[in-house]
């Protein structure tokens, strides 16, 4: 976890507790899963950690990992996409949708990410898809819809390319 990261981690738990972090700041609980979602290394025990940084910056061509700095950066973009769990929450967005993303502090990238739809820059504005799929229902986009855009295709042709592997 980035030196940030554990930072935000630690204020939280300050504020009342492990339990109470989560609780309160949901989006905590995947900084814990970038953590232990680390692939198989031995852990750098030293104070630098040189060597858990360097694992957890793994070059995955066309994929943003999201790790603590990615979960830092997403945070108020994933506090929102978690307020959905709420139908009050969901009719309030669609009613207000700039006074809502407001509300939260998203970024210039994240509200420019919303409001165009593109859940790829979402997630590069720091993301969970997790959270994500809740704005993306909102939006009315399916997972075909998403696959689309992550190929940059059309929906059409994205059917097309998943028929042609099934055969």
């Amino acid at each position: 976890m980035g030196a940030a990261a554990t930072m935000v981690y630690a204020a939280a738990f300050a504020k009342g507790g492990p339990g109470e972090a989560r609780r309160s700041n949901p989006a905590l609980i995947y900084i814990n899963v970038a953590y232990a979602a680390a692939p198989s290394f031995k852990r750098n025990k030293s104070p630098d950690r040189a060597g858990w940084e360097v694992a957890m910056k793994q070059d995955i061509p066309g994929t943003v990992v999201f790790d603590g700095e990615q979960a830092e950066k997403g945070f108020a973009l994933n506090r929102m996409c978690y307020s959905f769990n709420s139908a009050a929450n969901r009719a309030a967005f669609l009613k207000d949708e700039d006074a809502y993303c407001a509300r939260f502090g998203l970024s210039d990238e994240q509200r420019a990410a919303v409001k165009g739809r593109n859940v790829l820059g979402m997630i590069e504005a720091g993301g969970n898809v997790y959270y994500l799929a809740k704005l993306a229902g909102i939006f009315g986009l399916n997972v075909q819809d998403i696959g689309a855009q992550q190929t940059n295709t059309t929906v059409d042709e994205f059917k097309a390319k998943l028929a042609a592997a099934g055969r």
